[in-house]
């Protein structure tokens, strides 16, 4: 080859291998038709379920979040608060909190380095105590990610003018990707009845929320004027303008681990905005709960501060009535499965993911999904084709329902749109659907409710002895929308 040539194939060279660069980053960007897009990022992670402490890598952090060795324990009634301090203190120990919800309920620190279990054994042995446990750890129900394209698709009479909204299988299937038109929560006929309403208030129990993320602000529950800052015994003044954290490290609700933002858009990201995707509500406010910190895991106790700040504040006059929950253990806890119980008695729904073992949770219980209690619903996740996803837990009796839950796009921190698989993500179609029907019906109590929910769904061949209602979250139905 001569040198002019040679030449000439490497100017054509440089010239492909420019035009191929340019053309692998365009392919990473999402069209839409406004001057920016939104930004899709998609992880490709898988994780494998494991147990306990010795499920993270980071076992400092975990050690960090339980701080002293921590016990749950009830105290039998009659038993007075004087009482249960001098039985602490004859044991070395100190009570770190109340939960004011449940009557004799406190976690204790053990000033003595002991394990938890030996702790919670020595206070079960008492005769003022009803039981004590070790504090757990809790994880936020792993997810699944995978690459996605984007694809602008004209949106349906009715439907929102979000540019991402048909990417959104869970609210209208077209059979897009793969999928099988109508397997959804029929989302478009339920708005024909209701959007939602900003006097219906949902909280998001888990890493907390970004509440700065331009899709949600404006759905965000912010303290109302008419309350002062929160107030505990032995927490302190907390500022819960933006929500609660039960994290002692900061008591800022903001979501620094992606998964409670994600949940949260499910449920309520703004619809008709011209921006990102748009939740089952259009209009509702969000209350953030963060019990979880950036790597994903929280403990039982911090669960349990996070439930009474709910129960304090609906006694406080704010209607919040459904907490969504996609987290879980197999640990049983009877702490947690108390203060639960009385969120139910204040009219509040808790809406729990069934987990991603792929297992029986009638053989392998997973916790709080399987609380046999009157105001939990524990969730089952779906693919894109009506099939009980491969990670799934099921039960013929201790699962109810199950909605979309695998490659579901929602929000992200900082702004971000990312898409996730999960019963965590099937978890909050469910509490965002038990939003629109009290939009409409704000009375309903937690039984009507929860009827309501289970009685509407689709029957699918698929899910017949999976869920004990053998079918599919159906929002249009559940708000007695024409179908």
């Amino acid at each position: 080859m001569n040198r002019r040539n040679y030449a000439l194939h490497l100017t054509l060279a440089g010239g492909l291998i420019l035009l191929a660069a340019v053309a692998g980053q365009v392919s990473r960007w999402e069209w839409t038709p406004e001057a920016r897009a939104p930004r899709v990022r998609v992880e490709e992670r898988v994780k494998e379920p494991r147990d306990n402490v010795a499920q993270f890598s980071d076992e400092d952090e975990v050690g960090e979040l339980l701080g002293e060795a921590e016990v749950l324990v009830r105290f039998r009634p009659g038993t007075s608060r004087e009482r249960i301090e001098q039985i602490a203190g004859g044991l070395n120990d100190g009570v770190e909190d109340e939960v004011e919800a449940v009557d004799g309920l406190y976690s204790i620190d053990d000033e003595d380095g002991r394990p938890a279990a030996d702790v919670a054994a020595e206070y079960a042995s008492l005769p003022e105590v009803e039981y004590a446990e070790a504090n757990d750890v809790i994880r936020a129900e792993p997810l699944e990610g995978r690459s996605i394209r984007g694809h602008f698709l004209p949106s349906f009479d009715g439907g929102p003018n979000d540019p991402l909204f048909m990417e959104q299988w869970g609210l209208v299937n077209t059979g897009h990707r793969d999928g099988k038109q109508g397997a959804d929560v029929s989302a478009l006929y339920a708005w024909s009845k209701t959007r939602g309403s900003g006097e219906v208030v949902v909280a998001v129990l888990d890493s907390g929320v970004d509440y700065t993320h331009e899709d949600l602000q404006g759905n965000m529950w912010h303290r109302p004027d008419y309350l002062d800052l929160y107030v505990d015994d032995e927490l302190g003044l907390i500022d819960d303008y933006d929500g609660f954290s039960a994290l002692d490290s900061d008591r800022d609700p903001m979501d620094e681990n992606g998964h409670g933002t994600h949940c949260a858009g499910v449920i309520g990201a703004e619809g008709d905005n011209k921006l990102g995707v748009t939740g089952v509500n259009w209009r509702v406010q969000i209350m953030p709960l963060k019990f979880m910190g950036k790597g994903g895991f929280g403990s039982t106790k911090d669960a349990i501060e996070a439930i009474n700040y709910v129960i304090q504040r609906k006694r406080d006059g704010v209607p919040v009535r459904v907490i969504s929950a996609s987290w879980g253990s197999r640990q049983k806890s009877r702490a947690l499965e108390d203060v639960i119980r009385r969120a139910g008695d204040e009219g509040i729904l808790f809406v729990a993911a069934a987990g991603n073992d792929g297992k029986d949770a009638d053989r392998f219980p997973h916790f709080p999904s399987n609380y046999k209690l009157l105001n939990v619903m524990a969730v089952a996740a779906l693919d894109r084709r009506d099939q009980l996803a491969s990670f799934s837990n099921y039960g013929a009796k201790g699962v109810h329902l199950a909605a979309p839950g695998k490659e579901i796009l929602s929000t992200w921190l900082r702004n971000g749109y990312e898409e996730h698989s999960g019963t965590s993500m099937a978890t909050p179609f469910v509490a965002g659907v038990a939003g629109l029907v009290l939009a409409n019906e704000p009375n309903l109590s937690v039984k009507e409710l929860r009827e309501r929910l289970l009685g509407t769904v689709d029957k699918l061949d698929s899910l017949q002895g999976k869920v004990s209602s053998g079918g599919r979250l159906n929002a249009a139905r559940a708000v007695g929308a024409t179908k």
